[in-house]
Formats: C-alpha cells, sequence, structure tokens
C-alpha cells in the first residue's frame, strides 16, 4: 500500500512536469472566449444590429419596382386603346413607386433612441456575465489550489510519521517502549496514507470540475499552477463599506441593466404615444405598358382622296344635293415597337397622404396603457435591484470581515497547535507520552494547518468578490 502510494505520487510528479500548467489568468481568458453562456450573450449583442439598422431603415424612403406579363385570348380590353377586342394577344406592364414618410408622431426616432438602448443594454448583460463567469472560475481555480496545500500538509506529516516510526522500532528493540506504541504510529501511517488518497482525489475531482467549466476535455493532463497565490491588495478590506455600495451603482451590470430597462421602458411608451398622432407620406410612381395587339386606323385613300354624296334634296324641285367626302379606308396596322411603346404608353402620379387615426378599437389607447405599467414595473425593478445590490455588497463586505477573522483565528490556533505538537514530539521522543497521544497531537496539528489553508483561500476569495463589486475588471484580478 504504501509503495503503491509513494509511485502514484512519483508518477502525478513527473507527469506535471512535462505539461502544461494554467494560471488563472489563462483559465479566465479561455472561459470567457469559450463559454457558452457567454458565446449567447455575444449573439444577442449581435442581434441588437438587426435591431438598430431596421430603426435606421426607417428614415429611408421606400423604393419598389414591378413588372407583369400576361397573355390575353378571347374578349379583353386593348391596354393600349382601352377597346374591347375579341383577340389573342401578349401585354406586359412595368412600375416602379417611391413612398417617404414625412410625420408619423416621431415614432422612428423614438425607435431608433430605443435600438441604441437596447445594443447598450446587451452591452452591460454581455458584461456581467463575463464577471460571473470570471468569479466562478477563481472559486473552482482556488478550490484546487486549497485541495493541493492540504495534500501538501497531510504528505509532509506523513514523512514526520514514518521518521518516527523508524525510531519507535529502534527504541521497541531496545527495551525502551512497548510494542504497542509502534503498532500506534503504524497505524496513524495508515490512516494519513488514507488521507492521502482521498486527498489527492479531491484534486483530481475539482480539476475536472474547473476543466469541465471551461469547456476543455483533457482532463488527464489539465493542471494548473499552484504557486504565488498569496493575500494581496488588502487595501479593499479597509475602505468604507458605503464606499464600496456608490462605486458599485457605478460600475455593476446588473444596475446599469436596470436601469436601461427603465430607458427601454420609456421609449415603449413614446412610441406607443405616437400612434395617436396623423401620419403624412408622400408618393411617386411611374407607370408604362406594352402590347403586340394590332390595331385599326382610317387612311385617306391616295388614288381617290373624296367620293361625292348625296346628303339632301331640294324640297321645292326636287333636285339632290352632293358633296364631297374624303375617301378613307380601314387599315390594319401592326404594333409600335417595344421602347417605342415604353415612352409613348408611360405615366407619373405623385402627392401626398394623411392617414388620421379616428377609432381603431382601443387598440392604441390599450397598448400606451400596457406600456405605462411596463414603465412602472421597470421603475420598481430598478428600486429593487438598487436595494438587492446594496445588500449583497453589504453582505460581501461582513463576509470579507468575518473571513479575515477566521484567518487570523486559525493562524493563532495553527501557531498553538505547533508549539504543542513540538512539545509533544520532544516528550515522545524521551518516552514520557506514548505514541497514541503523540498521534493526536500532531493530528491536531494537521487540522490546523488545512483549516488555515481553507480560511486562507476563502479570505481571497471574499477580497475578489469586494474587488470585482468596486470596480476591478476580473481580468485584472490579482492573487
Amino acid at each position: 500500500m504504501k509503495k503503491l502510494i509513494i509511485i502514484s505520487i512519483l508518477l502525478i510528479t513527473f507527469t506535471s512536469l512535462g505539461q502544461k500548467k494554467w494560471t488563472l489568468k489563462e483559465c479566465v481568458e479561455y472561459a470567457l472566449e469559450n463559454n457558452i453562456s457567454i458565446k449567447q450573450s455575444e449573439l444577442d449583442l449581435e442581434a441588437t444590429d438587426a435591431e438598430q439598422l431596421s430603426a435606421l431603415g426607417n428614415f429611408l424612403p421606400s423604393l419598389s419596382a414591378g413588372i407583369n406579363v400576361s397573355r390575353n385570348t378571347g374578349l379583353s380590353f386593348n391596354p393600349t386603346t382601352n377597346q374591347p377586342e375579341t383577340v389573342t394577344f401578349l401585354s406586359s406592364s412595368g412600375s416602379v413607386n417611391a413612398g417617404y414618410t414625412l410625420f408619423d408622431g416621431l415614432r422612428n426616432v423614438r425607435q431608433s433612441q430605443r435600438a441604441k438602448i437596447s445594443q447598450l443594454a446587451s452591452q452591460y448583460r454581455l458584461s456581467k456575465m463575463k464577471d460571473d463567469i470570471s468569479l466562478f472560475v477563481a472559486n473552482n481555480y482556488l478550490q484546487v489550489i486549497l485541495n493541493k496545500a492540504n495534500l501538501a500538509v497531510l504528505i509532509s506529516q506523513n514523512e514526520v510519521t514514518k521518521q518516527q516510526i523508524e525510531q519507535t522500532k529502534e527504541l521497541v528493540e531496545a527495551g525502551v517502549l512497548p510494542k504497542g506504541d509502534l503498532l500506534d504510529i503504524q497505524a496513524t501511517d495508515a490512516s494519513e496514507l488514507q488521507a492521502i488518497v482521498g486527498a489527492e482525489n479531491n484534486i483530481q475531482i475539482s480539476l475536472i470540475s474547473l476543466a469541465q467549466l471551461l469547456l476543455i476535455k483533457d482532463y488527464e493532463t489539465f493542471d494548473i499552477e499552484d504557486e504565488g497565490y498569496n493575500l494581496v491588495n488588502e487595501d479593499i478590506a479597509g475602505k468604507d463599506v458605503n464606499e464600496i455600495i456608490e462605486a458599485a451603482k457605478e460600475v455593476r451590470s446588473e444596475y446599469k441593466i436596470a436601469e436601461q430597462n427603465v430607458e427601454l421602458a420609456m421609449k415603449d411608451l413614446q412610441i406607443a404615444k405616437a400612434a395617436y398622432f396623423p401620419r403624412l407620406s408622400a408618393f411617386f410612381s411611374y407607370s408604362t405598358r406594352y402590347t403586340n395587339t394590332s390595331s385599326f386606323e382610317q387612311v385617306i385613300d391616295s388614288d381617290n382622296p373624296t367620293i361625292t354624296r348625296q346628303i339632301g334634296t331640294v324640297e321645292a324641285t326636287g333636285q339632290s344635293v352632293v358633296s364631297e367626302f374624303p375617301n378613307v379606308n380601314t387599315v390594319e396596322i401592326g404594333p409600335d415597337p417595344f421602347v417605342n411603346q415604353l415612352y409613348l404608353n408611360d405615366g407619373i402620379a405623385y402627392g401626398l397622404s394623411l392617414n388620421i387615426p379616428i377609432l381603431n378599437g382601443f387598440s392604441t389607447k390599450s397598448n400606451v396603457m400596457r406600456s405605462k405599467v411596463n414603465l412602472e414595473r421597470s421603475k420598481y425593478q430598478l428600486e429593487q435591484t438598487k436595494l438587492d445590490l446594496e445588500s449583497t455588497v453589504y453582505q460581501a463586505f461582513v463576509d470579507a470581515e468575518g473571513s479575515l477573522k477566521s484567518y487570523e483565528a486559525a493562524l493563532l490556533s495553527q501557531e498553538s497547535q505547533e508549539l504543542a505538537y513540538a512539545y509533544a514530539k520532544e516528550r515522545f521522543d524521551v518516552g514520557i507520552i506514548n505514541a497514541f497521544d503523540f498521534s493526536q497531537s500532531k493530528l491536531r496539528y494537521n487540522n490546523a494547518i488545512i483549516n488555515t489553508n481553507r480560511a486562507k483561500y476563502d479570505y481571497i476569495f471574499k477580497l475578489k468578490v469586494l474587488e470585482l463589486y468596486f470596480g476591478i475588471p476580473a481580468t485584472a484580478l490579482k492573487f
């Protein structure tokens, strides 16, 4: 069992020498680049670009073009002469239409302003998501460091136990100590080896949890840099809690999100009220048409340009009264060329359109009422967010103070247990106390060191939480 433990420790040591060890900064930066929740927030931010583009498009005129081609058989109206004809013909028409909104109750302006506010709110949500992920990564990272520190304590103390076993063997063989003392120390060694195995498992579990948080699938080779993490920048603990609260209101994303939600609700109310105003728009249209039907035209006969016809008689004499008339013939004329028809048959239309809302089933009024309710709700939410933020910061401040006191108490306890352990070791070496009492003293000393480690890293984490609320970016936190 002992050899197996020693071999496993050596394997872990030699394996770690040839692999990359991640620093906290690298872990945080990697998480910010690859975390799925952050990617979703980034997509939400990209969606606001489309909202801004749509709002900008409302200020531009509308422009459309259309073309129609048809073939008619039977009685139909000729699109160029507007006369009914029983014939088969091909016809087409085209048009270009433009429109521009001159006034719509400033709805376009409000929508543009709303799009900008919406984008800003999405940026704050993304920032909050990054802070939350960074803090979560830091917490998991410190948990790995704590587990490694505890393992180092157990290994170090087990080395002392092994030395005590050798010394006790010599004393037992010399007849100075009873064999029961040797058995007690050997039992202590077995318990410590079991604790070492448990500590190693805790390290692996915490490393896997951190790797999963970072979306790293290579669990076997993943490891972190576990040196150089001490208590730094304790100035934050010396600041007044009200100063930290005021700073949090200026920088924390959750408070800014609540503020932007109020702004969005106000713009929604203004947009809803815009429906009360009339809408004035201008329009312009150009159209033309073409057909391949033939037409009929009256043409004077060039060989016999006139004809004589009787138009009446003289009542007294019965003599006929005649007159000359143009001699015309009906001639079928083929369709004009396509290009000629385009400008011969074209036309334009332009003007203004005014739409005055009078009654629409209280739709506008109900929208305005809902917008007012949403505005009041967002104001209440802002006030609640303010209260929650003050409470959270105050709680974090109290937690940091409590963690500091716990850490200081743990240090005192460790110093006391260290002195007690040194005194017990001296007494054990000269045979004044037995192995069981000595092992109990060493166990208390081990627990004191482990408690100190736990209190230390808990205090470090609480300080980092305070720094985030004070406005220090997650990627700029120092350990």
